[in-house]
């Protein structure tokens, strides 16, 4: 590990900073929008032009990088970044900060496509797991920080919005500078939706559902909390336990994914989820009491993810996997983009609560979907290891993550 960190540090710096960037966007827009006196369906409307951003830019980013280059891009959509995070204090409305925020989710998904080449290139067939594992990890370091620096200054100040556009100015001077070469881009010829369903029903259903639940708890988890009364402190303490609660249990998930039916383990893992976050949702917990739940919907959420890719990646042969990335990252997008507009709805209608009640419906949809599915077929082999994958990755280091993990030929179709 010592020895990949030595090769990708300057890459690994700079993708830390820009998750601290990132992550402090998004904690910090729900607070300040609450503050500027935007209705929270509104809210959830500039917080879902992000993942519409993000989608948009997986399909156009590579023609954009095929054609001008992946230096020239990098520092493009950089720049646009940093501009995007101090334009919002000086023009608080929800339809700007809307448009700004689906120009964020491009840049970003532009940017981690470009780091994510750059990260595919400088591994070699021996060190790319280590890589990636040291990649996953500074992501989730990158955005647990970024929650402690919201308490730097007061949300109503211009502070809070200079520095992630510090942050993510500084993030591309590593990897610009270095003497690492430029990689090649190679186009990915995406699955066909049928084909990708026929595969795998329950890793297209998983994907969407997660997608929104992600989604939900990325973007909405600060409109939740300014609605329900909670200091800026608190806020990002929350926050911060959801993505220590994915640092943590991703190990002993995994683990537990490489030795048993992994749909058993979806559908048990949602069970779980689903009843923490309806306690939440009926019972008004403390805060104290909160922060368990939080680790509990990150432990969940983000470990699902992977385990949901790892068993995709069951059924599918080695030269379908860049291709099943591609359509499975798309299936969550889409997924994504419904997560805050329907949280925004429910909260409107009911209150704070409405916030844990529509992640505990997904999870129960995705935990119903998968019972259903171990009725139809018997349970596969594992072929493969479970790796980790961060929600907010592109489908190339999904791609990378599945035949990484690829230790054997498909098992069949779900």
């Amino acid at each position: 590990m010592l020895k990949v960190i030595a090769m990708s540090w300057p890459l690994l710096l700079g993708v830390m900073m820009l998750m601290v960037g990132n992550g402090m966007q998004g904690s910090l827009l729900g607070i300040r929008g609450t503050l500027e006196g935007f209705a929270t369906f509104e809210l959830s409307v500039v917080m879902s032009a992000y993942f519409a951003g993000f989608l948009f830019g997986s399909l156009t980013v590579p023609a954009m990088i095929r054609r001008v280059g992946h230096v020239r891009v990098f520092a493009a959509l950089g720049s646009l970044i940093s501009a995007v995070l101090v334009v919002y204090p000086v023009a608080p409305d929800w339809l700007v900060w809307s448009a700004l925020r689906m120009l964020s989710g491009f840049c970003f998904c532009g940017v981690y496509i470009t780091a994510e080449s750059w990260l595919n290139n400088t591994a070699t067939n021996e060190t790319r797991g280590q890589a990636l594992s040291a990649y996953m990890i500074v992501q989730m370091i990158g955005i647990i920080s970024s929650q402690v620096l919201l308490n730097v200054d007061e949300p109503t100040s211009f502070t809070l919005f200079v520095i992630p556009s510090v942050l993510v100015s500084l993030a591309f001077m590593p990897l610009l500078l270095a003497d690492t070469p430029a990689p090649t881009f190679e186009t990915i010829r995406r699955l066909s939706f049928p084909a990708l369903w026929r595969i795998s029903p329950l890793g297209c259903m998983g994907m969407l559902l997660t997608g929104a639940i992600f989604a939900a708890m990325f973007g909405m988890s600060s409109v939740w909390g300014a609605m329900a009364g909670l200091t800026v402190a608190q806020i990002s303490t929350f926050v911060g336990a959801m993505y220590v609660g994915g640092l943590v249990l991703q190990y002993p998930i995994g683990w537990l994914s490489d030795r048993r039916d992994r749909r058993g383990l979806i559908l048990w893992l949602s069970v779980a989820a689903a009843v923490v976050m309806l306690v939440a949702a009926v019972l008004p917990l403390p805060f104290v009491l909160l922060l368990p739940v939080a680790m509990v919907l990150g432990g969940i959420t983000n470990p699902l993810y992977s385990l949901l890719i790892a068993y995709t990646n069951d059924f599918l042969k080695k030269e379908e996997m860049a291709g099943a990335s591609s359509g499975l990252l798309f299936l969550n997008g889409l997924g994504a983009i419904f997560g805050p507009l329907a949280t925004g709805w429910v909260m409107e209608r009911i209150g704070p609560r409405g916030f844990f009640l529509f992640i505990a419906v997904n999870f129960v949809a995705l935990a119903a979907y998968a019972a259903w599915r171990m009725t139809r077929r018997a349970a596969p082999g594992v072929s493969g290891t479970f790796a980790t994958v961060s929600p907010s990755a592109s489908a190339l280091a999904v791609g990378m993550v599945m035949e990484e993990a690829d230790e054997g030929p498909p098992q069949g179709r779900d």
